[in-house]
């Protein structure tokens, strides 16, 4: 297929399009307790988005990269950790409103999980990664849509969908499927 049949368009109208981004969250067991913990990373507190919250690892996807290259290499960049058997456990569409042009960019955003048996980490301009215990999610301030997305990714079921877009006050909508 030629790059002009890709469907993209040339016009005055501008289409929906989506920019890619991962979010990966790996987990361990606590050698100590016994536990199973993911990793999140602790937003640095002058960061513009997320400061001081916990999120998953992850970000853009770079122009030539797959979707797998780029997960590992934000992990690496935010963690220092490299997973041998990352894996696609969610897609999800975030619809960031319109403006006088018609629709925003959105994000498309892959969800991957994998598990470590090495535990040490190091910072990074990103934040501070930090092992959060999985029982405890509850007692942190997260993202707010990963309070839904952890349990979906890593538990057992098949690949989830979810979609994400702007309520009448702003606030994001969540709905998975």
């Amino acid at each position: 297929m030629n790059v002009d049949e890709q469907g993209v368009g040339k016009g005055g109208k501008r289409r929906y399009q989506a920019i890619p981004r991962t979010l990966i969250l790996v987990t361990s067991v606590n050698p100590r307790s016994g536990g199973r913990e993911v990793l999140l990373l602790k937003g640095a507190p002058d960061k513009r988005l997320w400061a001081n919250k916990y999120n998953g690892l992850g970000g853009h996807v770079e122009a030539g990269e797959d979707l797998l290259s780029a997960a590992e290499r934000e992990l690496a960049e935010e963690s220092g950790l490299a997973v041998d058997a990352l894996r696609l456990r969610g897609v999800v569409n975030i619809d960031t409103g319109r403006d006088e042009m018609g629709p925003r960019p959105g994000v498309l955003m892959f969800v991957f999980t994998g598990e470590s048996r090495e535990r040490r980490v190091r910072v990074s301009g990103e934040g501070s990664p930090e092992w959060i215990p999985v029982a405890g999610l509850a007692d942190y301030a997260l993202v707010d849509d990963l309070y839904e997305v952890i349990p979906r990714a890593l538990g057992d079921g098949p690949v989830f969908f979810g979609r994400y877009w702007p309520g009448v006050d702003g606030e994001m909508v969540y709905e998975f499927r």
